[in-house]
């Protein structure tokens, strides 16, 4: 095999760059199953799920640590090439390949024989190379059906090595999950699985000439590794319903990572689609149960995603959270606790001033860009994009803040070049917890507002829901019956969780990033429920 061709040197550029504004446009991105990712060398094709246009890219390529891959090869849809534009630039610089769509071409016109050799030519060179077999970028509850492409390249390339017995190719499999993918400081789930190797010696059903439902296979493996790690719905409201069954399974404080809370929330969401319940055993969250208990039925599991669903929404409508309800407090405490918030969101805000005015124009060169980007097109077909031109208008509008900073402060450079990044990312992070408090605060304020009667009957319906909640998780799903306790013990911290009374409290206060006890937060003053609506999606 011959050897993997250099790295260029604006791949690094790049890598470094997008590392640094992923980390500040998301609090967290946990990366599972690293061990799965096989060495430089060895040929691999890379295919997620693509929701997030460019972005998805960019998270896999900071994902994958070098020392795996010293590089991934993109690709990108032919009509992001040739233009005179900083995303245009970074595609073409980071060596990315040009597919034609043939959405993008007049009929028959589209033609990817040079791209396919390119690809080809890298993998028989121990490359690895990204795909999304979705075929385009799409703000859609559901996964797509594969395109047959990736299997087709995989015979192809066996069938040109079929004489050397020790050739193999793996297909890397990656679901990235997000918790709201265009808002700042919102979390992000990479989940590598378990590659498919494939040898010409052990797979001769792939070899030319092949029949196609042997293509057809791979692609449904493919898609099913893909879709078992993260939210696969048909419409948006039944991911809303699983979102609000498992804070009320493990509420809030339970000391769970991001990956087993997608794990957990999408138990639910499987059980809501069928209607019916079996155990999942690909679930790592906890013992799966052997039986199916006969008291679940499918119209307890449609009754009680509606009535997940009408409690939600009161909830959105009242603008409280659903731990306010599971915990109630008196008035007394109530305006103890505003009090408290709101001294400590002031003096946060106070002492992160500073920096703030070095954020205020990145903030404001990408609210610009992206409120006239929301006007070209409808939801599905722009709200995908979002991200990307917030991460490429901060990129561009934070190097020119950084740059002026030390423009102005030539006569201390040496300070500045580091005082700068470091006094941003320290009221970034002051900031964050200030709005955290704030948001508490407001809460806390609705609270005051709501009749105690209302209260009352939204606690009573909130135990019901508990208790239907937990039958069937543990009798229809497997999860275990303490998730507070399950959890805490099961030893899987991801970053962004702390566990331990003390921990916790101290990891308030880390400049790394802040303590989260909810994976749905954001830097936002009221909770998320921007999902289309069943018309738009």
């Amino acid at each position: 095999m011959p050897p993997e061709s250099p790295v260029p040197w604006t791949y690094f550029l790049i890598r470094i760059l997008f590392r640094i504004v992923l980390k500040i446009f998301y609090g967290t991105i946990v990366v599972e199953g690293v061990e799965n990712i096989p060495q430089t060398g060895r040929p691999c094709i890379v295919c997620a799920n693509h929701t997030n246009s460019l972005t998805d890219a960019l998270v896999l390529v900071t994902a994958i640590p070098s020392k795996k891959r010293n590089m991934l090869h993109l690709t990108a849809k032919s009509t992001q090439f040739g233009k005179k534009t900083l995303t245009s630039w970074l595609i073409e610089a980071a060596g990315t390949v040009p597919i034609q769509r043939r959405k993008d071409f007049a009929e028959g016109t589209a033609n990817n024989d040079a791209c396919m050799a390119k690809l080809t030519r890298t993998l028989e060179m121990g490359g690895a190379v990204c795909l999304f077999p979705e075929g385009a970028s799409r703000y859609h509850p559901t996964i797509a059906p594969l395109k047959t492409g990736v299997a087709r390249i995989v015979s192809t390339i066996l069938s040109r090595n079929r004489n050397d017995i020790d050739f193999e190719i793996s297909i890397l499999t990656c679901s990235i999950t997000y918790m709201h993918r265009q808002h700042f400081r919102s979390d992000v789930l990479v989940t590598f699985h378990p590659p498919f190797t494939f040898r010409p010696k052990d797979n001769p059903e792939l070899l030319e000439p092949v029949n196609y439902d042997n293509i057809r296979l791979v692609t449904t493996q493919m898609h099913r590794q893909i879709a078992v790690g993260t939210f696969d719905a048909p419409s948006w409201s039944l991911i809303r319903a699983a979102k609000m069954a498992t804070p009320i399974y493990a509420p809030l404080g339970t000391a769970m990572s991001l990956g087993d809370y997608v794990r957990v929330t999408r138990a639910f969401l499987e059980a809501f689609k069928a209607g019916h319940l079996f155990p999942d055993p690909t679930s790592s969250t906890g013992p799966c149960s052997s039986e199916v208990s006969t008291q679940l039925k499918d119209e307890d599991i449609i009754r009680l995603k509606e009535n997940l669903q009408a409690y939600q929404s009161e909830l959105h409508r009242l603008r409280i959270r659903d731990d306010r309800i599971r915990r109630p407090l008196s008035r007394p405490v109530i305006v103890y606790r505003m009090v408290l918030r709101l001294f400590w969101a002031s003096f946060l805000l106070f002492i992160s001033l500073g920096g703030l005015v070095l954020w205020l124009p990145i903030a404001a060169t990408t609210f610009y860009a992206v409120h006239n980007f929301k006007k070209t097109g409808p939801v599905w077909d722009t709200w995908d994009e979002i991200a990307q031109y917030k991460l490429i208008y901060g990129l561009v509008s934070g190097l020119c803040v950084y740059a002026t900073a030390l423009f102005l402060t030539l006569h201390i450079f040496p300070v500045t070049v580091v005082a700068v990044p470091v006094l941003m990312w320290m009221s970034l992070r002051w900031f964050e917890d200030a709005v955290s408090a704030a948001r508490a605060l407001v809460a806390l304020g609705r609270l005051l507002r709501v009749n105690p009667a209302t209260l009352s009957r939204l606690r009573v319906t909130r135990a019901d829901l508990h208790r239907r909640v937990i039958h069937l998780a543990v009798l229809g799903l497997g999860l275990p019956p303490d998730p507070e306790r399950y959890f805490a013990l099961d030893g899987r911290k991801d970053e962004g969780q702390v566990i331990g009374r003390w921990a916790s409290k101290a990891g308030y206060f880390s400049l790394r990033q802040r303590r989260k006890r909810d994976w749905n937060e954001t830097l936002r003053l009221y909770e998320q429920f921007d999902y289309p609506s069943s018309e738009d999606s």
